[in-house]
């Protein structure tokens, strides 16, 4: 288990708990549960890397602690 920090830069800081082998798309349903935004809206992204919802937290080396950018579109 993995606790993640995503920060919108508007003021609203989400963590999240998730393990390693879940994917992008159950960790933006997982965000969306907790901002109340629906999970198509939301991006993920580090730096200009946008990451894709079919891709595991392991494949993009995600590790405990590790910060993320959100974005809605």
């Amino acid at each position: 288990m993995i606790e993640v920090v995503l920060n919108d830069r508007l003021g609203k800081k989400v963590r999240v708990k998730c393990n390693e082998d879940d994917t992008i798309g159950d960790l933006k349903k997982l965000v969306a549960a907790q901002t109340g935004t629906r999970a198509d809206k939301i991006r993920i992204q580090k730096w200009y890397n946008i990451y894709k919802d079919h891709i595991t937290l392991k494949d993009y080396e995600v590790h405990d602690g590790m910060g993320l950018e959100l974005y809605y579109n």
